[in-house]
């Protein structure tokens, strides 16, 4: 019979554990003193009991997550190469993303993808034609071709065409699309990126996947249709509630999957925020890139594609794609993050965040569904509304220093010039266009004070 290490101590339940907190606070008030409240309204404890304990059932994720090298196509035999050594030196699968057609024979010449992970395609167009012809050269692989023609409309403010003509391509396409293939996609990293709080995030992925599913049970091609969906988060530094919000994702998509009387689990394609990144003293992005993987680990992602330390200024080049690369392969290979998705199970904060979570975004859905849809929404332009209140607090705490990005607004290195180093723009892009809703835009939260100090620099 085996002795457990404490079994000489004799318990202490939550309510002997409080006493103690409160006799020590020495009249204080527990509650003003020690709990605190987020943008999104989860109070955070400082003790949480397993007398308090109630865990939801998280959908099991059976494998490790895929290592994932973005890659972008402006001409196809560079790309092919750069595909060839991002596998060798330890990538599992490859995203491909592209603003025009390309030539799919020359991209694929030779290239051997894993058959478990497959192969992602970021497309910032939609041609049918070339669907076709991309879904009839890969077959034999397992492929996502990721569209996302909700995802499309909330970033540019317009369909690709108009809303016929695109759901006529959608259809279609899954028609056409072999056994394997994934087809559509939920891009809710958009909204983390412009400044949404968790609880939107998930409110607003759940609406989204929505449109989708209502559109497809009127077709009778919901079955179809679900199993084909890939979400997208990106996800910030604070640690335990971004595994907390991949989680309860994942237990409301399996509860909405229910209501459909279909089975699935979400398969979650994972991102680091960029709204959190800097310009100056970038190599601190190197350890907020390294948190966010190991949240989206412990939350359950079943693909992670990292963000190197420079994305925000450089072009993509051969050191930071494999620095980038190379942190998710100490995690998972020296760190023992191999299948790590269950790690956060048992553990009474996260699951008191999960919870906590997966209720206020579950209230969110239904008044989103209840006002008639996330599309309505956005016509309406309540989400972009929504999301500019929360990204406006969240600029504010950054202002004032009490969101703390570290070289940036606290402990700024004031020797530190950039202004010879820029090669991609940093900042907000406007370009003014006639849009049939206002567009969400990702913006980052350092992007003021940077342009003050690059106008600084001598």
């Amino acid at each position: 019979m085996r002795t457990f290490l404490f079994d000489e101590f004799s318990e202490v339940s939550a309510k002997q554990w409080k006493q103690k907190i409160q006799f020590d606070l020495k009249g204080a008030d527990y509650n003003e003193t020690l709990v605190w409240e987020s943008n999104e309204g989860i109070k955070v404890s400082p003790l949480y009991h397993q007398d308090n304990f109630e865990a939801l059932e998280i959908p099991v994720i059976k494998k490790q997550y895929a290592i994932c090298q973005s890659i972008f196509v402006s001409d196809e035999q560079t790309a092919n190469f750069l595909a060839k050594d991002a596998l060798k030196r330890g990538a599992t699968t490859i995203q491909f993303e592209a603003n025009e057609p390309f030539d799919v024979l020359e991209l694929f010449k030779e290239l051997v993808i894993p058959a478990e992970t497959g192969v992602h395609f970021k497309l910032q167009f939609l041609s049918e034609s070339f669907l076709a012809d991309l879904i009839a050269q890969t077959k034999g692989h397992k492929v996502f071709l990721n569209i996302d023609l909700v995802g499309n409309l909330a970033k540019s403010g317009n369909w690709f065409y108009d809303l016929k003509q695109d759901h006529s391509i959608l259809e279609n396409t899954l028609k056409n699309a072999p056994e394997l293939l994934s087809t559509l996609s939920v891009d809710a990293s958009l909204y983390q990126n412009a400044g949404a709080n968790n609880i939107q995030q998930i409110a607003y992925a759940l609406a989204h996947a929505n449109e989708y599913l209502n559109h497809f049970k009127e077709q009778d091609a919901l079955s179809t249709a679900i199993e084909k969906i890939q979400f997208q988060f990106s996800v910030g530094s604070n640690y335990f509630f971004e595994i907390a919000k991949i989680r309860a994702f994942r237990y409301l998509w399996k509860l909405l999957c229910d209501d459909y009387n279909i089975k699935d689990a979400a398969t979650v394609f994972v991102t680091p925020s960029l709204r959190n990144k800097t310009l100056y003293d970038y190599n601190v992005n190197m350890l907020r890139t390294t948190t966010e993987c190991m949240s989206a680990i412990l939350g359950g992602a079943t693909t992670i594609s990292n963000a190197s330390y420079d994305v925000v200024f450089h072009k993509k080049n051969e050191f930071g794609e494999r620095i980038a690369r190379n942190q998710l392969l100490v995690l998972q290979d020296e760190s023992y993050f191999q299948e790590a998705a269950q790690f956060a199970n048992g553990s009474y904060y996260i699951e008191a965040l999960t919870k906590q979570f997966a209720e206020k975004a579950l209230n969110l859905f239904k008044d989103i569904e209840r006002s008639g849809g996330f599309i309505k929404q956005l016509f309406e332009g309540t989400i972009q509304r929504k999301i500019t209140e929360s990204a406006t607090k969240e600029q504010a705490q950054f202002d004032d220093g009490s969101l703390v990005l570290l070289g940036t607004n606290k402990h700024p290195n004031q020797d530190d010039k950039m202004k010879a180093t820029i090669e991609l723009y940093p900042f907000v892009k406007t370009n003014p266009r006639k849009t049939l809703i206002k567009p969400i835009i990702a913006r980052r939260l350092a992007e003021k004070l940077e342009q003050e100090r690059l106008a600084e620099e001598a």
